[in-house]
């Protein structure tokens, strides 16, 4: 009988206590088992949850005892047959994992900084092998119609045996594995033929073709693989791509599972039903320094958490071997001392031998002692664990395809650096574990019964069969039955044109001094957007939870809120013209309080132009103080994707949120927004230039289709609305044009010659200030050029690339002092310093430091921002030229 069904063994708890009835006890079990037999588990599990009910309504105070027995979910007699060369399918994986040790260990030995990891993939190697062969499909056309295949997210310390499989597979060859982690080296990368080197993680942006999803960064792949199955699910109830039949597939570490993102949308995932995303966490207990969970058992740590969150969980834990012995364990004694075995004494374990695991584990009591009578110490060191058993992973996999309703996670326990014997199994140092002397090297080949010589192994050699051999022949079957090879990025996606700025944006560029906000002004630019019939549908409205907030309520009714499941209840507001709708069709994601979330949706909009050949459209809106300095990590990795949307930082800067204080006033995004490459990020003060950037910016995507993504702040402040300048459009996507001259003509003194003049820059919310200033000094007989600098960082990078830089050329005709004021830190427009003409003073003013509650005056004229500290900076200049 199986130790799951057993019932000794089904209670460890049970097990642990002193029964006061043994007779009664087993007339209780004898009762249920005949239940099992007579009428089966359905009826069994109809008996159990009416026996709850009527303890819960008796004040029973019981609670069912949390998690399950340290055993296999799936027993042996419900598992499937196994429909490959199994044999085949383990040689195969032996040359991957030769393949990717030597890749490291000679990387390592001409270069011996490059670092790499081994010892992870030897721990997951089975897990994706098995993948590989049996689950994961590639995007291909078949007959007609396109299967646009699964997602697959790797685990990144595992990408030396991706690299590895892809050898063998034939798309990379023995001189690109050469160049593991030498991009810059490779002679692709410098005369343009030849080897290409390869990125040490999975980064897209590094490889372009090959990697889909960056997954490096810990604890940003699992929370971007829960919200790529979801948006699947929208583009499908939206009716604009059929997801049906694809998979999500998230191979990640028991440690990563300590990051906040790996856990923060669990609840969603099993809310939404995502029965099209599956997680196999590689539980070989142990992180960079030790064990995950010394002292306890994280595998049961996660099968509550996840149990607890709503999803279909899949323990993987014992390989073949431990059949036989929980067979005749009759008694329940192996689930009793698993309970009981903490995972720094389980990485021990691992890390021992035979003799060594005999002695410690099977001899704890006669009854174990006896299960292990009959093996060799050789054959305890091979007892395998469940993520080593090809065998037991596609039970565990083909299970958690069938399952409906619900996500699943398989918690696959295995050896970390499995197989690498004294050189690195389950020791704290293995992860770092990059170098391999001779010794190791043919226990390495032995373990594994390698088909490589003495000398093929101390020499490091590349091995990969005959394109006729059995194993190759066998290798390209399976990947041709599931549609090509993985990972694969593709690019390709149609253009979608883009309607005339005029249609939707013309009361924005002649706005002819009317007050709004520019947040404002981007709401009724968005919502003229979602009524163009070609590109309404690609458009994807994003916020945490604060539509109202930001003036987006008229969208509810509009486009409508995506729910799956509908709108089952009547709003309270339903008779309001503005009512709350969700809708299966919706086309808002309002994700709640959480930026994480948000962003994680609005990366999975921005690259589905790659990931599903369907080019969208997100605009993700939210207070900017929660953007970068919150979830820059994401955005990292949103652009190491190569994403394309627009991030809208509403209520920017420090002093335009007034009254709510320090962690509430952003004075730095556009600092970090210019570290990202591929980010162009914008400070338009007026809806013109908002408009104008907009437009740029959805042609620059979707139309011209570079991978380009734009960051664009936006204050909640109502001021006048000038019309935006003729002729001025390519200047405000360069980053500055001149805005307006004070005294119009120049300024005159009584001998008819020109007096002191003064240029100032400004950009969003300090804009209005610095023209402002510029009156009060033209009042003064002064002459002012106002410049409207709508990006600092495109700026900065025309200036690093350019022999004269565009700024200089647009201050050429301005003379005097610089004079340059924004609502961020001085670092912002400090970046602009050297690219400025020859011979001006410049003088930059920001709100470095703390923020504070306060009202807009008051914290403008704190930080030294407003029209009267810029007067004064001015004067200053003027006074000492």
């Amino acid at each position: 009988m199986h130790p799951m069904t057993h019932p000794q063994a089904s209670s460890t708890k049970f097990l642990d206590s002193v029964d006061p009835d043994p007779s009664e006890s087993a007339e209780w079990r004898d009762a249920l088992t005949s239940l099992l037999k007579s009428s089966g588990p359905e009826r069994a599990r109809q008996i159990l949850d009416m026996l709850d009910a009527m303890a819960r309504d008796l004040e029973v105070a019981w609670k069912p005892a949390r998690g399950t027995p340290y055993v296999n979910t799936i027993a042996a007699e419900r598992q499937p047959a196994f429909p490959g060369d199994l044999a085949m399918e383990e040689r195969l994986a032996c040359l991957v994992r030769w393949n990717a040790l030597v890749m490291v260990v000679r990387a390592n030995e001409a270069y011996g900084e490059l670092g790499g990891h081994i010892a992870s993939y030897a721990s997951a190697a089975d897990l994706f092998e098995t993948g590989y062969n049996h689950f994961f499909h590639a995007r291909n056309d078949t007959h007609g119609h396109e299967h646009l295949g699964d997602l697959v997210f790797f685990q990144p310390h595992s990408s030396p045996g991706v690299y590895a499989r892809a050898y063998l597979e034939g798309r990379l060859s023995v001189d690109d594995l050469c160049y593991y982690r030498q991009e810059l080296t490779a002679p692709l990368a410098t005369a343009g033929t030849g080897a290409r080197g390869l990125s040490s993680y999975p980064h897209p942006y590094l490889m372009p073709d090959f990697w889909q999803f960056p997954t490096g960064s810990m604890g940003i792949g699992p929370i971007s693989s829960i919200y790529q199955a979801r948006f699947m699910n929208y583009l499908t109830h939206r009716q604009l791509l059929d997801c049906g039949g694809r998979k999500v597939w998230g191979v990640f570490g028991d440690g990563e599972m300590d990051e906040p993102e790996s856990m923060s949308a669990l609840t969603l995932a099993a809310r939404e039903n995502l029965d099209n995303l599956i997680w196999v966490v590689n539980c070989n207990l142990q992180r960079l320094d030790g064990p995950v969970r010394g002292n306890g058992r994280i595998i049961d740590e996660l099968e509550q958490l996840f149990v607890g969150a709503g999803w279909n969980v899949i323990k993987l834990l014992w390989g073949s071997d431990w059949d036989g012995l929980f067979a005749r364990d009759v008694n329940g004694i192996l689930a009793k001392i698993f309970a009981n075995t903490v995972d720094g004494q389980m990485q021990t374990f691992a890390a021992k031998d035979g003799r060594y695991n005999r002695e410690h584990f099977f001899d704890q009591n006669e009854a174990l002692a006896q299960l292990a009578q009959g093996l060799t110490d050789e054959q305890i060191d091979h007892l395998k664990r469940g993520g080593h058993d090809m065998v037991k992973i596609y039970a565990a996999y083909a299970a958690a395809v069938k399952h409906k309703g619900q996500p699943t996670v398989i918690l696959a326990h295995t050896k970390k650096g499995y197989g690498m014997g004294s050189a690195g199994q389950g020791k704290m140092t293995t992860h770092s574990q990059k170098k391999f002397d001779e010794t190791d090297l043919i226990a390495f080949r032995n373990r594994f019964q390698l088909p490589l010589t003495d000398q093929q192994v101390t020499r490091l050699e590349f091995y990969r069969p005959a394109e006729t051999s059995p194993e190759m022949q066998y290798l390209q079957a399976q990947r041709k039955k599931l549609g090509g090879y993985l990972p694969k990025r593709y690019t390709s996606c149609e253009v979608v044109p883009i309607p005339a700025i005029e249609s939707y944006a013309q009361f924005a560029l002649e706005a002819e001094g009317k007050e709004m906000s520019t947040t404002m002004a981007f709401v009724r630019i968005l919502g003229n957007l979602l009524k163009d019939q070609t590109l309404s549908q690609r458009i994807v409205p994003i916020v945490a939870d604060e539509a109202r907030t930001f003036g987006m309520a008229n969208l509810f009714k509009q486009v409508g809120i995506y729910s799956s499941v509908g709108q089952r209840y009547a709003p309270e507001d339903i008779g309001s013209v503005l009512s709350y709708r969700e809708a299966t069709d919706g086309q808002i994601l309002e994700e709640g309080i959480s930026e994480a979330g948000a962003l994680a949706s609005w990366t999975a909009a921005a690259t589905s132009y790659s990931v599903h050949g369907l080019a969208m459209l997100p605009f993700y809106i939210y207070y900017s103080m929660f953007g970068f300095q919150r979830v820059g990590d994401q955005i990292w990795a949103a652009a190491d994707q190569r994403a394309r949307g627009f991030l809208l930082g509403a209520t920017s800067g420090r002093t335009t949120l007034g009254g709510e204080g320090l962690q509430h006033q952003d004075g730095t995004s556009h600092l970090m927004a210019a570290t990202i490459p591929n980010c162009k990020a914008y400070d338009p003060a007026f809806a013109g230039e908002l408009a104008v950037i907009v437009d740029y910016g959805m042609r620059e995507m979707l139309v011209k289709q570079k991978d380009v993504f734009y960051y664009i702040t936006m204050m909640n402040e109502n001021y006048a609305q000038p019309s935006l300048p003729i002729g001025v459009e390519a200047d405000v996507i360069r980053g500055c044009y001149k805005f307006a001259s004070y005294p119009s003509g120049g300024v005159q003194g009584e001998s008819g010659k020109t007096t002191a003049s003064i240029t100032l820059l400004g950009s969003g919310a300090i804009l209005t200030e610095v023209i402002k200033a510029a009156h009060l000094m033209a009042g003064q007989g002064i002459g002012v050029d106002v410049f409207s600098v709508t990006s600092w960082s495109e700026l900065a990078r025309d200036g690093e690339i350019s022999e004269t830089a565009f700024i200089a050329q647009q201050l050429a005709s301005s003379t005097g002092p610089i004079i340059a004021a924004t609502d961020y830190v001085r670092a912002v427009p400090e970046s602009v310093r050297a690219y400025l003409p020859e011979g001006r003073k410049f003088v930059t003013l920001g709100t470095d430091g703390f923020g504070r509650s306060d009202t807009r005056a008051a914290l403008r004229a704190f930080f030294g921002v407003d029209a009267l500290s810029i007067v004064t900076a001015a004067m200053k200049q003027l006074s000492h030229p």
